[in-house]
């Protein structure tokens, strides 16, 4: 994602229930979009509609990974986020969003350092 998203985005994704138990289930171990159904009780529409509103604000990412079982691909959901932090400063409603490092991206800063 190019730019973070706005207090108001953030405040409506945190606001609803299903997106917050995609966050919290997820944060326990990479979840699918089917298994997020079972665990969230909400339907497979919505899980989906909530996990791409996640994605959009780059708060959870997806990951494709081999699925043994069936012999093909499946994605599996993680969160891109460590805090949400929302402060008053001077008038003005300020969000900071601490998020997670990948490994690729730890690998990166490691070898540009070097």
């Amino acid at each position: 994602m190019s730019e973070e998203p706005d207090v108001g985005t953030v405040a409506g994704l945190l606001e609803d229930e299903t997106a917050r138990r995609i966050l919290t289930q997820t944060s326990q171990e990479p979840m699918s979009a089917s298994t997020l159904e079972q665990r969230c009780d909400a339907s497979g529409p919505t899980i989906y509609r909530r996990l791409e509103q996640l994605e959009a604000s780059d708060l959870i990412v997806g990951q494709t990974r081999p699925d043994p079982e069936g012999g093909h691909h499946r994605t599996v959901y993680e969160p891109n986020v460590r805090s949400v932090t929302v402060e008053l400063v001077e008038g003005e409603l300020e969000l900071s969003i601490d998020r997670r490092e990948n490994m690729a991206d730890r690998l990166t800063r490691f070898v540009e350092e070097i």
